[in-house]
């Protein structure tokens, strides 16, 4: 057997990075998604091989333990308390928006981190509670009216969050979807057509309302299903096509909403693009002053 005279000696260098690893492992993941860690050191990292694509049309994604425990349980305890103090609920289940808190920024750092798109454009954190028997009926996430656009344009993709683990039912399902070739008999009946997603505790759904050119995506339907055994609660972001803080106006908008109009605009994506660069009468596009339409 050969022998080096490196071998036992490694450099500082690296066994400075060794230590540094042990220690993340150690901490159980803690500083991102990823891991059931504590969220002790809440941080956007995310970590690409957790997410994976589950359908192409519509497009969804499945990431999991995108949260921790502690995440998961920090935003129940934050609606629960938010739900005494104002008695406010949907017809059908407890509803909250999440005040500004470092750990709900931290989860919607995360978020950007992971779908690569601007805090800015979403909308608060809402945490929904389905008790036995409640469920959501399939809906669009997208508008179809030009009141609910002014702030930020339409809802571009949707995160659910899976805040506890379902004994049976609650699933989150596409019934429009193209539905894989095998199907998971444990699923309830509801889940059975399309594309389903069981919720397990921490884990993150990610799925588009608009297709790439900014059109409608008419597959993007989706609903809850009726919960059988135990209780569900998930949280849900919605991220918009722009900043959610600005206003859009849909008449006599002759201005650019992004400075790089101009150059877009050179280079031809007026026509190209114009779901985004022109718009329509009912939702203006972002650069309508360098494509020269008004």
């Amino acid at each position: 057997m050969k022998s080096y005279p490196w071998a036992g000696a490694r450099p500082l260098a690296v066994v400075q990075l060794l230590l540094f690893l042990a220690h993340l492992v150690d901490r159980g993941g803690a500083a991102g998604g990823g891991s059931k860690g504590s969220s002790v050191y809440p941080a956007a990292v995310v970590y690409p091989h957790h997410s994976r694509q589950i359908s192409c049309k519509p497009r969804v994604f499945l990431y999991q333990h995108f949260l921790s425990d502690d995440e998961a349980n920090h935003l129940i305890s934050l609606a629960r308390a938010e739900l005494k103090r104002s008695a406010v609920a949907d017809n059908m289940s407890g509803k909250s928006t999440l005040s500004e808190d470092p750990i709900v920024e931290g989860i919607e750092d995360k978020i950007a981190a992971w779908t690569f798109l601007p805090k800015e454009n979403g909308e608060d954190i809402q945490v929904l509670r389905y008790k036995h028997g409640e469920k959501y009926e399939p809906h669009y996430d997208y508008f179809t009216d030009n009141v609910n656009t002014v702030r930020g344009g339409h809802r571009y993709a949707t995160v659910l969050l899976y805040l506890t683990d379902v004994p049976e039912g609650g699933e989150t399902v596409f019934p429009l979807a193209e539905p894989d070739d095998a199907k998971d008999a444990t699923l309830s009946e509801c889940a059975q057509k399309g594309i389903a997603v069981r919720p397990r505790k921490g884990d993150a759904l990610l799925f588009f309302n608009l297709n790439p050119d900014g059109t409608t995506d008419s597959v993007s339907l989706h609903g809850g299903c009726p919960v059988i055994k135990g209780e569900k609660w998930s949280a849900t972001k919605w991220i918009r096509v722009a900043s959610f803080d600005k206003v859009h106006h849909p008449q006599g908008n002759c201005t650019d909403e992004n400075e790089s109009c101009a150059k877009w605009a050179a280079l031809g994506e007026c026509i190209k693009n114009p779901e985004y660069m022109v718009g329509t009468t009912a939702l203006p596009g972002y650069c309508r002053r360098s494509c020269n339409v008004c």
